[in-house]
């Protein structure tokens, strides 16, 4: 098995590090990520400047790009070959809930979706632990199974996080579905040494949809939690409602 493996954190990262020695144990990986921190990019593509690629050592590329250039670029001209499937991460921090719309990790592994490989996207919803180690064991467990004869659909994609505790502390896996959170906290208002004002995003809010079934739910109780995710944003059940609205404009 070839893996692309990407983050958007940065080709340094740790959580990236030891992910790559899991997945090396079993495939040949290639890394095309970031040159920089790129948390919060979403989906974004650079459309507007070319990219530029450096390459790190003999299968590390650096991009000075998005989560999305990088899968991009790596899968469109890079690579001499395609390769089997695309996993994003270890992210530093969780991606629970509405997190997956902003979050730059999903997105590479969404990218991989849109040209056609499978895709994981993996976070560890850190505390005081960082247990990338374990991240990463968990992140194998899930992964080389899918060398046999049970490979992971091409259409899909997974968005897991792992709770932040050593191995044998994980109670196990579970499906779940994304939650939601309350609003995000107030911008944080500042002045830069001009004087001039500057504001930073504030956090995120606390689980808000985070019951039973849900992302937050499972890595509260211990669990790795496994959301599989789709492309259609479409609200199908709201298609009918909308339907006769417009007939009466």
């Amino acid at each position: 098995m070839h893996i692309l493996l990407s983050n958007d954190d940065g080709y340094f990262s740790v959580g990236l590090a030891a992910l790559r020695v899991e997945l090396a144990k079993f495939a040949t990986v290639t890394v095309v990520a970031p040159d920089r921190n790129r948390s919060g990019a979403s989906n974004s593509l650079t459309l507007d400047s070319p990219l530029r690629v450096q390459q790190i050592d003999a299968n590390t590329y650096s991009v000075n790009g998005t989560p999305t250039d990088c899968v991009h670029v790596a899968i469109t001209g890079l690579l001499d070959a395609e390769p089997d499937m695309v996993v994003s991460g270890i992210n530093q921090g969780a991606n629970l809930g509405d997190d997956v719309l902003y979050s730059g990790t999903v997105a590479a592994a969404m990218e991989g979706r849109f040209l056609g490989l499978p895709a994981i996207a993996l976070s560890l919803v850190l505390k005081d632990g960082g247990n990338y180690i374990a991240a990463a064991a968990t992140a194998r467990r899930l992964i080389e199974p899918l060398i046999g004869d049970r490979p992971l659909p091409r259409d899909t994609i997974l968005n897991v996080n792992v709770p932040d505790l050593p191995l044998e502390s994980v109670q196990g896996i579970k499906t779940t579905r994304l939650g939601f959170r309350h609003k995000s906290e107030p911008v944080i208002k500042a002045r830069d040494p001009k004087q001039q004002p500057i504001y930073w995003v504030g956090p995120a809010g606390a689980g808000q949809d985070a019951g039973p079934g849900t992302d937050f739910h499972a890595i509260e109780s211990g669990y790795v939690s496994v959301t599989p995710l789709k492309v259609d944003l479409t609200d199908h059940r709201a298609m009918a409602s909308i339907d006769e609205w417009l007939k009466q404009l």
